[in-house]
């Protein structure tokens, strides 16, 4: 690895003092031109010298949304900058996404393996989505969960026998559509009284004999999204 220059921005002195030990010792590459503590201290650094990478911790003075914010304005006035998030917004995964979206290269988490100069390697190289092992867990425990929970989608669309004008009548409903408003929308070529037949033949398809009696609207939405027909995080009407 090529010699490069860093600043480190850190409020809490013993993580700030631990990091620079992580430099010295396994990254002596590094040379670290400043270290800041508050985001005034950060842009006063940054106004007299350009760093090669900038490690920016998220939560500065009891804040977690300054990290983030520091992060926007640098990739806007400095798009080429390096900037990895070094945070121990351990939990906060919210956090995550609005600083990836913010411009972040990459984040590691204070916990498990730290900071690795492979991590700094890689951020230098122009590689983006750098994480370190307990985020990749994370990432990856939701990645299966998304693709088991699609898979199960599937087999209920095919189980079902759901079909494409089914799925829609089933979210609008899910939206708080009326029947009324449902025959309105572009490409459903169905009438109120259609409607009506759909939803009973969907209550036949979706319960079992002894638990039809009394499904209304409401329960046959609450079946759907049980069965993950319908998809409560993906509940978009569709143009009318």
């Amino acid at each position: 690895m090529d010699k490069f220059k860093v600043i480190i921005v850190e409020d809490v002195k013993l993580e700030l003092k631990g990091t620079e030990e992580i430099f010295r010792n396994d990254i002596p590459e590094a040379e670290i031109i400043g270290t800041a503590m508050t985001e005034k201290e950060f842009w006063e650094l940054i106004d007299k010298q350009i760093p090669d990478l900038l490690l920016l911790d998220l939560g500065l003075g009891g804040s977690t949304t300054i990290g983030v914010d520091i992060c926007r304005q640098v990739r806007q006035k400095l798009p080429n900058l390096h900037i990895l998030i070094f945070t121990g917004e351990i939990l906060n995964e919210r956090l995550w996404v609005d600083v990836l979206e913010a411009g972040a290269d990459g984040i590691i988490l204070k916990s498990g393996e730290l900071l690795t100069k492979n991590d700094v390697q890689s951020v230098l190289a122009g590689k983006r989505m750098v994480f370190n092992q307990p985020i990749l867990e994370k990432i990856l425990d939701r990645f299966k969960k998304s693709v088991l929970l699609e898979q199960r989608r599937q087999e209920a669309l095919i189980n079902y026998d759901i079909d494409e004008y089914d799925e829609r009548f089933l979210r609008h409903l899910a939206l708080g559509y009326t029947k009324d408003m449902i025959t309105n929308l572009k490409g459903m070529p169905f009438g109120v009284k259609s409607l009506e037949k759909k939803q009973l033949d969907l209550i036949q398809r979706l319960f079992k004999s002894g638990e039809r009696n009394g499904v209304n609207a409401t329960r046959l939405v609450t079946r759907a999204l049980e069965l993950r027909i319908i998809d409560l995080d993906n509940l978009e009407p569709d143009d009318e």
